[in-house]
Order: structure tokens, then C-alpha cells, then sequence
């Protein structure tokens, strides 16, 4: 019913995931930080801010475009709409944290409390069309009953969510070289 525009669907949906995915990797480098103290821990959190941003930017972005001619309206104070929002500014106050935290010697320890702090968003982000009944479809893709996308649609879906997952993984590895 949607025509050409649930192409959108193709991008949104995988930047949606990886959005929150990075920040899991920054809570899981985060507690492995505080707990184990390894260095390598603090610059895995460091480097995935910035793609998980990138995709957290990219999934609102996609989001407005597709709900345009979907829902009539560019952007709806929606429970997974905001709390997407606030994703991508947790993401850009990690990276705020991590810069003053080193420019004044820090040893990393506050960043890995905010890291782990704001994982409290995603059991939000995840479960906001289960708790409101609002704009946002419940999910579709990945169900306990299954999918109830047909698989002309959740075939290349997956596709795309592998490839944007390896793009994500090649950007964090980069970022931890540098």
C-alpha cells in the first residue's frame, strides 16, 4: 500500500538496529572498563560513539522521510520517535564526556558510568510501541510468532541488515586503529 516510499524501509530499519546496538557495545565496553579496568575496553566505547551516532542520525533521518508521505507528517512526539531522539543526544554527550575526560586527564571512569547509564534506553526505545499505543507500527520484523513481513520484503531486509552491520563493525575497527 505504500509503493515505492517502503523502500525506505531497506535503510531505516538496519540504522534503527545498529543505532541501538552500538550503544550496547558501549555498555558492554563500558562495564568491561569499570570491572577489568582493560584499556582496550574504554577505546571500543570510544570508538563506536561516533558511527552509532552516525546511525542514530541516519535511522531519524529515514524515519521522517518515510513518515512523510506515510503518516502525513514529518516528525510526531511518538514514544519510539523520542526515544530515538534521546539515543542520538546520549550518543553525542558520550563523546562530549570522553573529549573533556581526556583533555583534563581523566582516567575514563565517568564516560564508562554514562556509557553504562544510558543503556536504560533501549529496553525504552525497544518496548515504546508495545507500552503507547501511538504513531509508530508495533514491530514487524523480528517477532516471537515470527515475521509478519512477507519474505519478498524481509529477505532483502535481512541482506541489508548484514551489510550494514559489517559497515558498522568496519567503522568501529577503524576508529579503534586510529
Amino acid at each position: 500500500l505504500q509503493g515505492e516510499t517502503v523502500r525506505i524501509l531497506y535503510i531505516h530499519v538496519p540504522t534503527a538496529w545498529l543505532g541501538m546496538a552500538g550503544w550496547s557495545g558501549i555498555a558492554v565496553s563500558s562495564l568491561t572498563f569499570l570491572v577489568w579496568r582493560h584499556p582496550l575496553a574504554m577505546i571500543a566505547a570510544r570508538a563506536i560513539a561516533l558511527p552509532g551516532a552516525a546511525f542514530a542520525a541516519l535511522c531519524l533521518a529515514t524515519g521522517s522521510i518515510w513518515g512523510r508521505p506515510t503518516w502525513g507528517t514529518w516528525w510526531q512526539w511518538d514514544g519510539r520517535l523520542t526515544s530515538m531522539l534521546l539515543l542520538f543526544f546520549v550518543y553525542l554527550g558520550i563523546m562530549a564526556l570522553t573529549r573533556a575526560d581526556d583533555d583534563r586527564g581523566g582516567d575514563g571512569r565517568i564516560p564508562a558510568i554514562y556509557g553504562i547509564a544510558g543503556s536504560v534506553l533501549l529496553p525504552i526505545i525497544r518496548y515504546s510501541v508495545v507500552w503507547w499505543n501511538t504513531l509508530h507500527q508495533p514491530a514487524s520484523g523480528m517477532r516471537m510468532g515470527g515475521s509478519t513481513l512477507d519474505k519478498s520484503f524481509l529477505i532483502p531486509l535481512l541482506v541489508m541488515a548484514i551489510a550494514f552491520t559489517l559497515l558498522f563493525v568496519t567503522l568501529h575497527l577503524a576508529a579503534m586503529r586510529n
